[in-house]
C-alpha cells in the first residue's frame, strides 16, 4: 500500500519539476512588461500549489480508506495459530499412555506454509507414548462415505490400532487403567448435524466415566461469524443432534466441550476433567480457510459456507450434489419443475458418495457455487424446492425431522410459511441460547 502514496506524491513533484522550464521560458521571451511577468509567475506558481494540494487531499483520503482497509486486513491477517501446534502447552502433561481421537484434519501446519505433519506423528517424534487412535465418521483419513460403517483397523503408518467411533459403538470403551490420557484433535464446521461434536459427547462421557483427563486442542469454526437455525427439541435427540442447540451454534469445539460439561449433558449429570488447549489469535467474526477436506463431501469454502441451509436436502428426496463435484454447492431432483430449476447434472459413484441420491438420473436445480457468501442459513432453497416438486408427498422422509431437531420445520413448510415467516419464528430461542452459551465463550 506504501506505493500509493509515494507514487501520488512523485507524480505531484513531477508535475512542479515539469513546469519550471514553461515558466523559465516566458520569463526570458516574453514581450510584456515585468509587471505582466511577475504576474504570470505568481498565477504559474499559484495553479501548482493548488494542484499540489489537490493531491495531497486525495492522498490523504485514500490514506484514511487504506488505514481502514489496513486494520481489517490485519484483523483477518493475524496468523492463527491453532492449539496443535502449541506443543508447550500440552507436552509436558502427556505422561503415561496416550489415546488421540483424530483425523485427517489433525495437523499441526509448519509456520508460513501449508506444509504439515499429523499430530500423531508429531507426538511419536517427541518420544510421547501414544498407544491407540480413535477415529470418527469418515474415518481415521477422511475417506469413508457418510453414514458409512468405519472398521477398526490399523494405521500401516505407525502401526498404531485405529479403533472406529462410527461403527458398532459411537462411545469408545476405555478399561480401567488402560490409558492415563485423552486427546481430542479434530476439525469441526460448526453445524450441529455435523457428527465430530456427537464424537466429542461420547469421549468425554467416557473419560468421565473412568476418571481419564480430556485435552481438547482447539480449532476454529469456519461458520464461527453465524448463530442460526432452530433449537433441538430433545426428543429429536440423534447422533446427528445431541444438544438443545441451534443449527449453527457459533462456537469452536473446545467451546461446545466446556459447554456440554457446563450444561450437564453428559449421562447423569457427570463431568469430564477437561482441559481446553486455546488458540492464539483467533476471533469468532474471522473467515477461515480449510486446506484440509473436514469430510468427503465438504471439499472446499464455499461448501462449508453452503453446508447448513443445503444439508436440510438431505432429509428430502433432494440430491444436495452427493456423486458430483460441486458437493453441498449444488441441489436438484427428477422431480423438481425444470422450467423453473434450469441446472441439471447426473449424480454418479465417486469418493465419498459410493451410492449417490438419484444415482444416474438427470436431475434439475441450482447451482449456488458462485452465490455470495451466507451470513444466515438461508431456507428459500428449501421452501422453493418444496413447492416446485411434482409429489408433495414424496418430498421429505424421515431423517428431516432428525436433522431439524424439531417437527415444527417440515410443518411450516407444508403449511406455506416463507422462509422470512419460518425465520421469526427462531429468534426467541436464538435468544435465550446466547445467552445461555456466553459462560463457555473463550475467544471474542
Amino acid at each position: 500500500m506504501a506505493a500509493i502514496p509515494i507514487f501520488i506524491i512523485g507524480a505531484d513533484t513531477l508535475l512542479l519539476y515539469d513546469l519550471l522550464p514553461i515558466i523559465r521560458f516566458a520569463i526570458k521571451y516574453s514581450n510584456f512588461k515585468s509587471i505582466m511577468m511577475i504576474s504570470l509567475l505568481k498565477n504559474t506558481l499559484l495553479l501548482c500549489l493548488l494542484i499540489g494540494f489537490s493531491c495531497n487531499g486525495a492522498f490523504n483520503k485514500d490514506k484514511d480508506s487504506e488505514s481502514g482497509s489496513i486494520i481489517q486486513m490485519e484483523s483477518q491477517d493475524d496468523k492463527i495459530v491453532e492449539a496443535a501446534a502449541r506443543l508447550s502447552e500440552y507436552l509436558p502433561v502427556l505422561k503415561g499412555r496416550i489415546g488421540i481421537v483424530a483425523n485427517q484434519t489433525s495437523v499441526i501446519y509448519h509456520s508460513g506454509s501449508q506444509k504439515y505433519t499429523h499430530l500423531v506423528d508429531t507426538l511419536l517424534a517427541r518420544n510421547v507414548d501414544v498407544v491407540r487412535v480413535f477415529a470418527p465418521e469418515h474415518g481415521f483419513r477422511g475417506t469413508a462415505d457418510a453414514g458409512e460403517i468405519v472398521r477398526d483397523g490399523m494405521d500401516i503408518k505407525t502401526g498404531l490400532p485405529i479403533i472406529s467411533l462410527y461403527g458398532e459403538n459411537k462411545k469408545p470403551a476405555f478399561d480401567d487403567h488402560d490409558l492415563d490420557r485423552v486427546i481430542f484433535d479434530i476439525q469441526d464446521v460448526g453445524a450441529r448435524f455435523y457428527t465430530y461434536i456427537s464424537s466429542l459427547h461420547y469421549v468425554m462421557e467416557a473419560c468421565a466415566e473412568q476418571n481419564i483427563p480430556l485435552i481438547v486442542l482447539d480449532r476454529p469454526n469456519p461458520n464461527g461469524f453465524i448463530l442460526d437455525g432452530p433449537i433441538l427439541n430433545m426428543e429429536h435427540s440423534s447422533f446427528v443432534g445431541m444438544h438443545p442447540v441451534p443449527v449453527l451454534h457459533g462456537m469452536t469445539i473446545g467451546e461446545y466441550a466446556r459447554m456440554i460439561n457446563g450444561e450437564g449433558w453428559l449421562k447423569g449429570g457427570i463431568q469430564c476433567e477437561l482441559e481446553i488447549v486455546k488458540m492464539e489469535n483467533y476471533k469468532h467474526s474471522m473467515r477461515y480457510h480449510l486446506s484440509i477436506k473436514p469430510s468427503p463431501n465438504l471439499p472446499n469454502d464455499k461448501a462449508i459456507n453452503l453446508y447448513p441451509s443445503l444439508c436440510f436436502f438431505e432429509g428430502t428426496n433432494v440430491s444436495a450434489g452427493r456423486g458430483t463435484e460441486l458437493q453441498f454447492q449444488i441441489f436438484g431432483s427428477p422431480y423438481l419443475d425444470p422450467a423453473y430449476f434450469k441446472y441439471q447434472f447426473t449424480p454418479v459413484p465417486n469418493q465419498g458418495a459410493k451410492y449417490p441420491k438419484h444415482e444416474n438420473k438427470l436431475c434439475y436445480g441450482m447451482n449456488l457455487a458462485e452465490a455470495s457468501d451466507l451470513k444466515r442459513i438461508d431456507l428459500s432453497w428449501l421452501v422453493e424446492a418444496y413447492h416446485g416438486t411434482n409429489d408433495k408427498s414424496d418430498f421429505f422422509n424421515s431423517f428431516f425431522i432428525k436433522l431439524a431437531g424439531t417437527d415444527e420445520l417440515r410443518a411450516q413448510i407444508e403449511s406455506g410459511y416463507t422462509a422470512e415467516e419460518i425465520r421469526k419464528s427462531w429468534r426467541p430461542g436464538i435468544a435465550d441460547f446466547k445467552k445461555k452459551r456466553q459462560p463457555y465463550l473463550i475467544y471474542d
